[in-house]
C-alpha cells in the first residue's frame, strides 16, 4: 500500500488529528508493506506524538522506519514504512532540490525486507516536490533512478509523486520501473477524485507478477486515497 496520510488530519475536520482513522484503513486492508507520506514525529500541530509509532501500534505492525525530510514546528516531518516482516539496511536518501525554487526538501526512504523463505526485496517510500513547476520533481525522479540502478535486489518504490501518469516526471520513473497500473484510477481529492499522483512502481518487471491493483475509496481519513497492489 501507499498512502499520503495528511499528517492524520481529516480534511473535513481541520483541527483534528485522527490516528485511529488512518490505522483503521491500513488494518482493514492488511497490506504486508506500507509506504506512508506526510508523517509527523513530535510536531506541535499533531500533539507532539510519534505518528509512525502510533500508527504501527494501532494497525498491528512491529516493524517500521521513519525518514525525516525536514524540521517542522519543533519536530520531524517526512515519510515512513510499515512492514509485517523484518527490516534491515534502513536508509534515508536525500533527493535534490534546486535551491532557487525555495522548494521543500524531499527524501527516499529505503529498506531491505526479509520475506518468508529468507527471500529479500527492497522497498521504498517517497514524496516528490509539490510546486507547480516540475523543476524539482524532474531532478528527484532522476535521482531515484540513479539510486535504483545500484540496487541488486527486486525493488518496489511507492509514494506520492505529485505528477500524473503521462507527465515527464513519470516518464523518467517509467524508464527504469514498471507501474502496477495503466490509465491508473484517480487518487485525489478524496471525494470525487479526478487526478492520479500516487503510484506503486517496481523493477525488474520480470521478477514480479501483478495480481491486482486498486484505489481504496476512503473519503474521510486523508486528502489522498490509498493505493493497494498485490504482487
Amino acid at each position: 500500500m501507499t498512502y499520503n496520510v495528511h499528517h492524520a488530519n481529516p480534511p473535513s475536520k481541520p483541527d483534528l488529528i485522527d490516528i485511529d482513522a488512518i490505522a483503521n484503513v491500513i488494518k482493514r486492508e492488511s497490506p504486508d508493506l506500507v509506504a506512508l507520506q506526510e508523517i509527523d514525529v513530535n510536531i506541535g500541530r499533531s500533539g507532539r506524538i510519534n505518528q509512525i509509532k502510533e500508527i504501527a501500534g494501532k494497525a498491528g505492525y512491529k516493524s517500521f522506519h521513519f525518514s525525516k525530510a525536514i524540521d517542522y514546528n519543533g519536530g520531524d516531518y517526512g515519510v515512513a514504512i510499515l512492514s509485517r516482516y523484518p527490516l534491515s539496511d534502513m536508509q534515508t536518501h536525500k533527493l535534490p532540490t534546486d535551491e532557487t525554487t525555495n522548494g521543500e526538501h524531499r527524501v527516499l526512504s529505503l529498506v531491505t525486507v526479509t520475506l518468508p523463505g529468507n527471500k529479500k526485496i527492497k522497498f521504498g517510500s517517497t514524496h516528490l516536490d509539490a510546486q507547480g513547476k516540475p523543476t524539482n520533481r524532474l531532478l528527484q525522479a532522476a535521482e531515484i533512478n540513479r539510486i535504483a540502478s545500484g540496487v541488486t535486489l527486486p525493488l518496489i518504490i511507492s509514494g506520492d509523486f505529485n505528477a500524473v501518469e503521462n507527465s515527464e516526471v513519470m516518464q523518467i520513473i517509467k524508464s527504469k520501473f514498471a507501474l502496477t497500473c495503466n490509465n491508473c484510477a484517480p487518487t485525489i481529492p478524496q471525494v470525487n477524485p479526478t487526478k492520479t499522483i500516487d503510484f506503486i512502481a517496481f523493477r525488474p518487471a520480470g521478477v514480479f507478477k501483478i495480481v491486482s491493483h486498486k484505489v481504496i475509496q476512503e473519503p474521510y481519513a486523508s486528502d489522498h486515497l490509498p493505493v493497494m497492489a498485490v504482487f
